[in-house]
C-alpha cells in the first residue's frame, strides 16, 4: 500500500464522505418504477452507480438523496411528484435499516456517523417543487427535507436559473421571502443551478451558511452551471461549502476524455478561492450517464482522496473535504 493510499484510507476510517448530491430515487423511478427490491441494491447492481456494497466500499457515511423532479411539470404534478420522491427514500432507509438511518438533522449526521450507518438525508432540487407556496416548503421540511436547491434548469417565477431563459435580476421580493423562511425552518440554502446574480442575492439575503451541493469552477471551466470566482470569494464571510461535482461537461471542454486529474483541478481551484474550509464533495451519481474516468460509481472515492494526497494534500484536508466541513455546515445552519 502506498503512502497516499494508506492517508486515504485512514482519512475515511475517521471522516467518511458526506456527498451532497445523488439522484439514485430518480433512478429507481425511471428504471424499476420505485421498486427497491427489483433493483438489487443489498446485492449490488452494476447498471447503477450506487447500491450498499459499493457505498461501502467508497466510504461514504452521510448522502443527501435528491428528491428531484422535472422542473418542466406544472405546480400541482411537481409538488405530487417531489411527494413520491421523498415516500421513495423513507422506504430505501427502511429496506436497509442495518446500513442506512434517516437523518434529517446535524444530530442525526452525528449519531449516524458514531454507530457506522449511512446518514441519509433529503435534498430538494428545484424551488418548483413548493409551487409558490412557504406552506409546502414548511412540510416539505417536516417531511425530512434538508435542503433545497433554488432552481432547476428551467427559471421559477421567483429565482434564476442557471440555464433558464435569460431573465434580469436573480430572486424577487418572494424569492428572498423564500430564503428568509428556509433560514427560519433549519433548511438549507442550496444554490446549485442557480443564475449567478441569484447566488449573489442569496448571499445577500441568508444569515447563515448556503451549500451548492454539486457544482464545478467557473474559474477552471467556463460553463453556466459552475460557480464564478466572485461567489466563491464570498463563502468564507457566509460560511457556506460549494460540494464539488463530478459531471463531465461541467469539468472540461473535452467531457469525453474527463478523469480524475479534471477534478482535482477544481477542487484545488475551490480551495485556493473560497479557502480549504468551504468545500466538500457532490458526486451527482446516478444523475448523469457516466462520470469521469476513475470516478464512475460511490465505490471510487478512495481513489479521487489517494490522487490528491498524492498531491500533498494533508489527512487534515482531506477530513475537511470528505465531511467534516459539511457537518460544520449542517450544524451552523440550524439543520
Amino acid at each position: 500500500m502506498t503512502n497516499a493510499v494508506h492517508v486515504a484510507a485512514e482519512v475515511l476510517a475517521h471522516a467518511p464522505v458526506l456527498d451532497g448530491h445523488n439522484d439514485l430515487p430518480w433512478a429507481l423511478r425511471e428504471n424499476w418504477n420505485y421498486d427497491i427490491a427489483q433493483a438489487r441494491l443489498d446485492t449490488g447492481n452494476s447498471a447503477l452507480h450506487t447500491d450498499i456494497p459499493a457505498l461501502r466500499a467508497g466510504g461514504v457515511g452521510a448522502q443527501f438523496w435528491s428528491v428531484y423532479v422535472s422542473s418542466s411539470l406544472e405546480k400541482s404534478a411537481a409538488v405530487a411528484a417531489t411527494l413520491e420522491q421523498i415516500d421513495c427514500v423513507h422506504r430505501l432507509i427502511a429496506a436497509f435499516p442495518e446500513d442506512l438511518q434517516l437523518a434529517t438533522s446535524a444530530a442525526d449526521v452525528d449519531t449516524a456517523l458514531r454507530t457506522g450507518r449511512i446518514a441519509s438525508l433529503l435534498g430538494a432540487e428545484g424551488g418548483h417543487s413548493i409551487a409558490e407556496s412557504l406552506a409546502v416548503l414548511r412540510m416539505l421540511r417536516r417531511l425530512g427535507v434538508t435542503y433545497m436547491t433554488l432552481t432547476h434548469n428551467d427559471n421559477t417565477s421567483w429565482a434564476a436559473s442557471a440555464t433558464g431563459e435569460p431573465t434580469e435580476g436573480g430572486l424577487t421580493d418572494f424569492g428572498r421571502e423564500v430564503v428568509t423562511e428556509m433560514n427560519r425552518i433549519g433548511m438549507l440554502v442550496d444554490l446549485s443551478h442557480v443564475h449567478e446574480q441569484t447566488m449573489q442575492d442569496a448571499l445577500d439575503t441568508s444569515t447563515v451558511p448556503v451549500i451548492f451541493s454539486h457544482s464545478s469552477c467557473r474559474g477552471v471551466h467556463e460553463h453556466p452551471r459552475n460557480v464564478p470566482d466572485t461567489v466563491l470569494e464570498r463563502l468564507s464571510a457566509n460560511g457556506g461549502i460549494q460540494m464539488l461535482t463530478f459531471v463531465p461537461r461541467f469539468l472540461s471542454s473535452e467531457p469525453q476524455t474527463a478523469g480524475i486529474d479534471d477534478v482535482v483541478a477544481h477542487i484545488e481551484h475551490a480551495r485556493e478561492v473560497a479557502g480549504v474550509n468551504h468545500i466538500g464533495l457532490g458526486g451527482d451519481f446516478d444523475g448523469i450517464p457516466e462520470g469521469p474516468a476513475g470516478l464512475r460509481r460511490v465505490s471510487d472515492y478512495p481513489a479521487m482522496l489517494t490522487a490528491l494526497a498524492e498531491r500533498n494534500w494533508s489527512a487534515a484536508d482531506l477530513a475537511k473535504l470528505t465531511s467534516q466541513n459539511a457537518v460544520r455546515v449542517l450544524h451552523d445552519a440550524g439543520v
